[in-house]
């Protein structure tokens, strides 16, 4: 960290949790930061990169060992986060990880062939996996889903639309969430989904605001044909797996908030020191000391919230409100911090070749994916009970 407040969060990360972070750090800076702008505008990253990272023990970071991780827990996946986005995209550092949301399913409650078949190949960085679920006609509200697995002999068939997948253009692998009955929780399923079985379409690539270097796609099935050993756990178990994915995810998204306001503090600082208007630094005025002081503020507030909840986590404790209202706090700070950035670097921020203009087109994101804002605030209100 290159500010010594900064200081302020050894306690909170063990030793070994700021490895991870070093080491995700030197593979950022030696594989990622080179070619980030590069990659960003042509809106892709290799291919290759999920098997460097494999190599480099990035892409099991926080899975159990017994299904080719690396060990650790939620501290270890927002340090690997951290370290990845100090390479200067976000959009590399969620596709890489998009195995993070598809292979827990599977970890929980698929059986050893499942393991074995596909989340060993992932974690290795052999394969690219994807976590289908969003629709076009049911994003938050997951229940609404419509795809439908119907049984046929020793399959399902599976029909209908997947849209806003990330990964989705080059996974080989779709953990799917598919309809298998009627009732809006228990009648929703997991199922394994293999790129090259018949029928799976990728419609379109789509085009996005921020996380650019990310593929994110739409797909649809046409009576694709899965084996009835593709399902993950029972029929009916999807939701309740879906909403322990969540909490992982929405913790990983209130990081990527947190770390990427840290950077764009820091750039504005570096800038205000070095640019100079009428006659003095841009530190020599008051009202740019206090918007970083403010921005300062911010970010030494939601990287405690982020750390606090994420040691919480890892003990087992139960933090569904605490997860939602870091996301959604985590979201707003790096709305704010940006926005302040991209101020301070005036027209420089508005250029394309700064990471500050990148960070506050990535930002935009993180109070939609993972549930919005507002549905973030039903569960807190629900959990909270008023």
């Amino acid at each position: 960290m290159q500010h010594s407040y900064m200081k302020f969060f050894d306690n909170l990360v063990s030793e070994e949790d700021r490895m991870i972070r070093a080491t995700a750090r030197k593979f950022a800076d030696r594989e990622i930061a080179p070619h980030a702008h590069a990659w960003e505008e042509a809106e892709d990253f290799p291919r290759e990169l999920y098997k460097k990272a494999g190599d480099a023990g990035i892409m099991g970071i926080g899975f159990p060992e017994h299904a080719g991780g690396a060990g650790g827990g939620p501290m270890a996946q927002i340090m690997a986060i951290e370290g990845l986005l100090r390479g200067g995209s976000t959009g590399v550092a969620v596709g890489l990880f998009s195995a993070g949301i598809a292979m827990p399913p599977l970890i929980n409650a698929g059986n050893p062939q499942l393991i074995e078949r596909f989340v060993k190949p992932t974690l290795a960085g052999d394969k690219v996996a994807a976590l289908a679920v969003t629709e076009p006609g049911a994003g938050s509200d997951v229940a609404g889903i419509t795809t439908r697995a119907v049984k046929d002999g020793d399959d399902y068939i599976v029909t209908g639309n997947k849209i806003f997948i990330t990964s989705g253009v080059k996974a080989d692998i779709l953990t799917t969430l598919v309809r298998t009955g009627d009732d809006p929780h228990q009648g929703v399923s997991f199922l394994v989904i293999e790129k090259n079985m018949p029928g799976v379409i990728v419609s379109r690539s789509l085009k996005k605001t921020g996380w650019r270097a990310s593929d994110t796609a739409e797909l649809a099935f046409d009576e694709v044909r899965v084996p009835k050993s593709h399902l993950v756990g029972s029929e009916g178990a999807a939701f309740i797996l879906l909403m322990q994915n969540f909490q992982m995810e929405r913790l990983a998204l209130a990081a990527y908030g947190a770390l990427s306001a840290e950077i764009a503090y820091e750039e504005a600082i570096a800038y205000a020191k070095e640019r100079k208007a009428f006659g003095k630094k841009l530190t020599g005025f008051q009202v740019t000391r206090h918007k970083l002081a403010d921005m300062g503020t911010k970010v030494l507030t939601a990287k405690t919230l982020l750390y606090q909840v994420a040691n919480r986590m890892e003990a087992g404790e139960e933090v569904i409100a605490e997860v939602s209202m870091c996301k959604n706090f985590c979201a707003q700070i790096a709305q704010e911090v940006c926005y302040d950035a991209v101020q301070i670097l005036g027209g420089m921020g508005y250029m394309r070749e700064s990471i500050v203009e990148r960070l506050s087109r990535d930002v935009r994101i993180l109070p939609i994916g993972g549930g919005t804002t507002e549905v973030m605030k039903e569960i807190i209100s629900k959990r909270v009970g008023y």
